[in-house]
């Protein structure tokens, strides 16, 4: 499937990260050859796209050096490229030069601060909403009205990506990203508010909700990160029906049948 903001069909994007301390076990590794047995894995899945980080961003992560983080994602995103598109999750302008020469055709950017090197470079971008650092984002995120704010701070980034020349983008809300759970899903509860932002700069939005603290806070007992994957397809369900064109997942083969339900006609599924 072609990977486009635009596409009637939805991008299901993968996760691996390269990295010892990820908040999701399963989606983390420090070795590149398991980073690439699991990136292979998407891509023959079916995921549209495969996402690689070197650099946890949950929070209270503390910072990562460049050396680092190009020794750990390089040969995965050079190893993976020939096998389909390869984002590179990374907030630092040195590490998405270097994955782009790499091969990665995306670049995730979780800071807002990458739009000019992404249009320089010709690739995709995501321009997500956060404010802060992963280490300090947490810590009493406030908002006076949270969706009308987000929306006004992604539309700037939606901007200066197009002044940018960005060609493919992507809005991303940040769930979990200097949010309140209540934030989280004030958000939630207004995706076509965001996807109608979007369609004004010819932009897709991704929503990452897979596995994150928020879903472990809403029922009457607090759930580990193990214990998230029906909260994860729940609000991947309701941010695919309200118009979000990708969504990013921890739990591939799950995700990619939530998407299949989506892209068949409602008479196939017995509707």
């Amino acid at each position: 499937m072609a990977l486009s903001p635009s596409s009637s069909v939805p991008s299901v994007m993968g996760i691996v990260n390269v990295t010892p301390d990820s908040f999701f076990a399963a989606a983390r590794t420090q070795a590149v050859d398991e980073a690439l047995a699991r990136g292979a894995g998407l891509f023959a899945m079916g995921c549209d796209i495969v996402d690689v980080g070197g650099e946890s961003t949950r929070p209270g992560a503390e910072d990562v050096s460049v050396a680092d983080e190009l020794s750990r994602v390089l040969g995965v995103v050079e190893g993976l490229a020939p096998l389909g598109p390869v984002s590179i999750d990374t907030r630092k302008e040195a590490v998405a030069r270097a994955a782009v020469a790499a091969g990665a055709r995306v670049v995730n950017d979780v800071s807002g601060a990458l739009a000019e090197v992404a249009g320089e470079l010709g690739v995709g971008y995501v321009a997500m909403h956060s404010r802060g650092t992963p280490a300090t984002m947490q810590v009493a995120p406030h908002y006076d009205d949270v969706l009308a704010e987000v929306l006004a701070e992604l539309e700037a980034l939606a901007r200066r990506a197009r002044d940018a020349g960005v060609g493919e983008l992507w809005l991303d809300p940040g769930i979990g990203f200097a949010k309140t759970l209540e934030h989280n899903l004030a958000l939630l509860a207004h995706v076509d508010d965001l996807v109608t932002l979007a369609r004004r700069y010819d932009a897709g939005v991704l929503v990452g909700t897979s596995r994150k603290r928020f879903l472990g806070l809403l029922g009457s007992e607090s759930l580990d990160v193990d214990e998230r994957l029906e909260g994860s397809l729940a609000t991947e369900a309701w941010a695919l029906m309200s118009g979000a064109t990708m969504i990013r997942v921890h739990d591939a083969s799950a995700a990619l049948e939530l998407r299949e339900l989506f892209a068949r006609p409602l008479a196939e599924v017995g509707a």
